[in-house]
């Protein structure tokens, strides 16, 4: 009987289990804080951010931050890379 039990438990650990669905997020609104994917930032120092003022709230996003997920269309996020180049511009 145990190596029944065995032979169970040993194939319910080669089971793939399912990836979780996807979390339903609002639709990206990239004009709602003045940000998007043909925003003139992208490619640019971060340092360029010192000398420049912003309508809404911004925060920058170094590589492996930790975030908070709440959505704020207003926020413009920009991503950075591991050289402080931006990467990204979206709002949220």
């Amino acid at each position: 009987m145990r190596f029944v039990i065995l032979a169970f438990v040993g194939l319910a650990a080669c089971t793939e289990i399912p990836p979780d669905p996807p979390l339903d997020q609002p639709t990206e609104d990239t004009t709602a804080c003045g940000g998007g994917p043909d925003s003139n930032l992208v490619g640019q120092s971060v340092d360029v951010l010192a000398a420049m003022t912003f309508p809404g709230p911004m925060r920058v996003i170094r590589p492996g931050m930790l975030i908070t997920q709440e959505y704020n269309p207003k926020r413009m996020n920009l991503d950075l890379d591991n050289k402080g180049i931006i990467i990204r511009v979206w709002c949220g």
